[in-house]
């Protein structure tokens, strides 16, 4: 925006005849340099990176979850938005695509300003303490931009200063750009705090990063780095602050928020007033709440731009509880017609009878993701839900720490963890329903677990990635994968806008 103003302010005065040397600072115009003075500011410039999350649709607010649970096999573009539905087909041919290239465009957001913070807050004269935490709190942010860039984008160039005009990065690696992501995360894990005040809820944590960290270790398969992460929050020094909750269903509700078994989570709330998604936006009120409710919610509540597979709710009923019930996360995980037992004539979909609303129609066998929702305290969505999304579990570390302990042939001391997850619902433990499994049935077990744990919360991509499992092999339970190509669709595009700006930048492979 700065930017703007300085354009036209230029554009004023030659047209009123003035002389002046351009290249001299302008001393009216704000700069940088000039705002990073006390604890305060440190403060602001620490938020403004948080808030890019709900920075326009492309992030938490909304595009994120498409593009983690949409794209794999578990969703699908099911509503009238015929650009969201040809990408989760990989049907991509513009490569400045809003859903993609917005996207990029708002993860560089955040790590411009994360570079800002780690930048300028080291030269501030503050209480050292804190000045220390807004350095990590900014690197574990900067960690998880580029976490998702590499995800999604295989190769994004690493920018750690403050950006300049004439910066033409290189592509990095994907090694390059996991190892910068760690090295961020290592870092900031000594001066992150275990836990904050009720006033500061929120922010990033020690065990949040020593989870990220795991995360990131476990997709390159570096089992014994991720098992060294985990640990601390399993057996180590962080394991009295997280648990599992008592019920499953307290993990996607708004009066349970921040919970025990909340690792981290991004903050929403509902501000009515609001009128703008544009963070930067000084005349406006930003939206702070989240719209993926709108478009995730069934049709006569809201969009139903994205539906969920059948084969999901397929994969819950394989097994039943040691009371002979249905297990409890499948109706907790999804909106369709069977979700109370009983039938459509008694499961409730925002205050009235699936069989009411959808009786025998065309929606009659839809399935929708239920995690994101609001129908636990309303009858219909908005554009700002105020309901956290839990980035990062205490159900999700247990399983990848099993999962690391597997990849090391360690399967028998997995196990446990395992068992953790399913008997919290209901199920046998595993240890009892399938003992002395190998490391190859066991890692197709887990593939199971994570299914009916964690369905609907946007890591479904990455486990699929992460296994070698994306192919066109999937179109066996999503029709979409009929059109995946090996070595192109396990990443996006790098926006050609970006290439056609700098020299330095390469496509990725077969686009």
């Amino acid at each position: 925006m700065k930017k703007y103003i300085v354009i036209l302010t230029v554009t004023i005065i030659a047209l009123a005849g003035c002389k002046r040397d351009f290249d001299a600072v302008n001393p009216n115009a704000p700069t940088i340099a000039s705002f990073w003075k006390n604890e305060t500011d440190a403060t602001k410039g620490i938020n403004a990176v948080y808030g890019t999350f709900y920075r326009t649709a492309s992030l938490y607010s909304r595009w994120i979850y498409y593009h983690g649970i949409l794209k794999s096999d578990e969703g699908f573009g099911s509503g009238g938005d015929g650009g969201l539905n040809n990408l989760m087909r990989f049907n991509q041919t513009n490569y400045n695509d809003g859903l993609t290239a917005d996207t990029w465009q708002t993860l560089y957001v955040g790590v411009f300003r994360a570079n800002q913070v780690i930048a300028n807050v080291p030269n501030i004269t503050m209480n050292e303490t804190t000045k220390k935490r807004i350095i990590a709190e900014a690197k574990f942010l900067r960690a998880l931009f580029y976490f998702n860039l590499t995800l999604y984008y295989g190769r994004p160039p690493l920018m750690l200063a403050p950006s300049q005009p004439k910066d033409v990065p290189r592509n990095a690696t994907t090694t390059e750009a996991y190892a910068q992501v760690a090295k961020d995360l290592t870092e900031a894990i000594v001066d992150l705090p275990v836990s904050y005040p009720a006033v500061d809820l929120g922010r990033a944590t020690r065990g949040a990063a020593y989870a990220l960290l795991g995360k990131t270790y476990l997709q390159q398969k570096m089992y014994q780095q991720a098992a060294d992460a985990f640990a601390y929050l399993i057996t180590g020094a962080g394991a009295s602050t997280y648990t599992l909750t008592a019920d499953y269903r307290d993990n996607f509700i708004i009066t349970k928020e921040n919970n025990s078994e909340s690792i981290f989570e991004i903050q929403f709330n509902e501000n009515v007033n609001e009128n703008t998604d544009d963070d930067v936006n000084e005349g406006a009120i930003n939206n702070t709440g989240t719209s993926i409710a709108q478009f995730f919610a069934p049709p006569g509540v809201g969009f139903s731009d994205g539906g969920a597979r059948r084969w999901v709710v397929d994969e819950f009923l394989q097994e039943r509880t040691v009371a002979n019930a249905q297990d409890p996360r499948l109706a907790a995980s999804f909106i369709f017609n069977n979700a109370n037992p009983a039938g459509p004539t008694a499961t409730i979909v925002y205050g009235q009878t699936f069989q009411s609303r959808y009786g025998n129609g065309p929606d009659a066998n839809g399935v929708w993701f239920r995690k994101l929702l609001n129908d636990h305290w309303k009858n219909q969505e908005g554009f700002r839900s105020p309901n956290n999304y839990r980035l990062i579990r205490y159900a999700d570390v247990l399983l990848m720490y099993a999962e690391a302990l597997n990849g090391l042939n360690r399967t028998a001391e997995a196990y446990p963890y395992v068992d953790r997850v399913r008997q919290r619902a209901g199920l046998a433990s595993l240890t009892a329903a399938k003992p002395g499994l190998n490391q190859a049935q066991f890692l197709t077990q887990l593939k199971h677990e994570r299914v009916t744990e964690l369905a609907g919360e946007g890591w479904r991509w990455a486990d699929l990635q992460r296994w070698g499992d994306l192919s066109p092999a999937l179109a066996t339970r999503d029709a979409d994968f009929t059109g995946f190509i090996v070595g192109k669709h396990e990443v996006y595009p790098i926006p050609q806008g970006d290439i056609d700006l700098n020299s330095n930048l390469t496509q990725n492979p077969k686009y």
